[in-house]
């Protein structure tokens, strides 16, 4: 197929309002844009308010009279991701689509969040399962379907429940596995507690394959100089439609997992080509360190300790 024919059918969004972490540049924004195309209110919370403000006047050139807006949130806090919560629940108005996409990968050295977790454990899947939690009655007065951005990477590895934030051994890849395993977890006990519960979400999962987006580009903050010499291929792949796709199509299984009313709760949706890294997105079989449904409920648990929210109260 080619690439230039990969694409998502978006129904009417009119009256709904989407709410997208990492949407300041990259495939985030991408999903903004269309979001906002299909006539949703689009909420942005970013950790750059000016990085933000460009990005909306990015997506208004090709979205005019996009309702699109900014709020403040730092992932790697749980104060910060606290007074988001509190912002929105102040402004009462109810959420309908959740697309919990940002993340960061692989910091050549261990950095920690403000509360003192791993930076990639505490940032991709704490500060997501927090948020979700100070959401929750947004979420259920929307009846909304949260889609979580999980990683390929996710097709293996464990979660190290013996040193969960990687202080006696760092390993980087390894963490950001656990990471997403454990966010992945997370996305699918949210399905089957909604659903025990009747909570009224609906929560799946997505990956975006591999594209040339800025996981891997340089992050001074993040101890990288420089970007990677992975992203330079992968940029070099996806220039000649080669094993990776482009950052609109790393956008397209999260924008189907969100708003094809066929895409199914607890449902995995990524690209569909060789090794799941590029083609057109699709529903794809479950990754093996997702199957477990105690391990999901240890994630849920300790999460809930952790970030000292119980989104089953809530």
């Amino acid at each position: 197929m080619p690439r230039t024919s990969i694409d998502v059918t978006i129904p009417s969004l009119s009256g709904k309002r989407a709410l997208v972490t990492g949407a300041s540049d990259g495939m985030g924004m991408s999903m903004a844009a269309r979001l906002a195309a299909a006539g949703a209110e689009v909420v942005m919370p970013v950790r750059n308010p000016r990085k933000g403000e460009a990005a909306i006047a990015r997506i208004k050139q090709s979205v005019p009279g996009a309702n699109i807006s900014l709020r403040n949130l730092e992932l790697s806090s749980l104060a910060s991701v606290a007074a988001l919560g509190d912002t929105l629940r102040e402004e009462g108005d109810p959420i309908h689509l959740l697309i919990n996409n940002a993340g960061v990968m692989t910091p050549p050295d261990r950095q920690t969040t403000a509360d003192g977790f791993e930076l990639q454990f505490g940032t991709n899947h704490l500060g997501h399962f927090a948020l979700v939690a100070h959401l929750m009655p947004l979420l259920r007065a929307g009846g909304a379907r949260v889609t979580s951005q999980i990683s390929v990477a996710a097709r293996s590895g464990t979660i190290n429940w013996d040193d969960l934030n990687w202080e006696r051994s760092y390993d980087g890849m390894r963490a950001y596995r656990q990471s997403k395993i454990a966010f992945g977890l997370f996305g699918l006990e949210l399905e089957r507690r909604s659903k025990a519960n009747g909570w009224d979400i609906t929560s799946n999962l997505s990956h975006p394959g591999v594209a040339p987006t800025n996981l891997l580009a340089a992050r001074p903050e993040l101890g990288r100089a420089q970007e990677t010499a992975g992203r330079r291929m992968i940029r070099w792949l996806s220039a000649r439609g080669i094993l990776a796709g482009t950052v609109e199509t790393a956008a397209l299984p999260a924008l189907m997992a969100a708003t094809d009313p066929r895409a199914k709760p607890g449902a995995l949706y990524s690209p569909s080509g060789l090794g799941n890294t590029s083609g057109a997105p699709a529903e794809q079989r479950m990754y093996s360190p997702l199957h477990s449904a105690d391990e999901a409920v240890r994630v849920w648990e300790v999460s809930e300790q952790l970030t000292r929210t119980a989104i089953s109260a809530a």
